[in-house]
């Protein structure tokens, strides 16, 4: 039972708390905010980052808000999934917790975002549909600062893009090394 709430409680609050990495995200990579992708992460995260604005600044080109809403989220979460497992913690420990489950969230949305990327890219291929087209064209947005680097080095084959590849492997190998216990993960 305590595995299943567990369970259910990480899933939830992981795709709400994606939401608020993915906003950063795009507004890093100076995504358009008219695409249907933009307008949900825009609507789902609103509420809460307004009223982190009314509080927190926007300091140059970082949304702040939006950041310290994600960090506040985070450790609520962290909290409330450690009192779950009845793990006790320390401060340090705990901040460490928030940390890694922060990079962690990222590099999970960062691995969706690929294996999107790839299937999306082959339905494209073989048939042209005007919403996955901009799905696939949001979702290029966030992958292609990642993939620019490893495309210089390695070169498409017969008109296929391998560079996705490389970079789950090393994404895949940093959320191993993450020191989580697996309840957080």
């Amino acid at each position: 039972m305590q595995n299943s709430l567990l369970f259910l409680v990480k899933t939830l609050s992981d795709l709400y708390l994606v939401t608020f990495v993915l906003r950063l995200i795009l507004q890093r990579v100076g995504a358009d905010f008219y695409n249907p992708v933009s307008q949900f992460v825009l609507r789902v995260t609103n509420p809460v980052v307004g009223r982190a604005r009314r509080l927190v600044p926007s300091v140059g080109g970082l949304d702040l808000p939006t950041l310290t809403a994600l960090i506040v989220l985070q450790c609520l979460v962290t909290w409330l999934l450690l009192a779950l497992a009845n793990v006790n913690f320390t401060g340090p420990v705990f901040a460490q917790f928030v940390f890694f489950r922060l990079i962690n969230l990222t590099l999970w949305l960062y691995s969706i975002c690929l294996i999107g990327y790839i299937v999306l890219s082959w339905v494209m291929a073989i048939q042209y549909n005007s919403s996955l087209r901009s799905l696939l064209g949001a979702i290029d947005e966030i992958v292609a600062p990642v993939l620019r680097p490893v495309r210089r080095f390695l070169p498409t084959i017969g008109g296929l893009d391998l560079s996705p590849i490389p970079v789950f492997i090393l994404i895949q190998a940093i959320e191993i090394a993450l020191p989580l216990p697996v309840f957080l993960r």
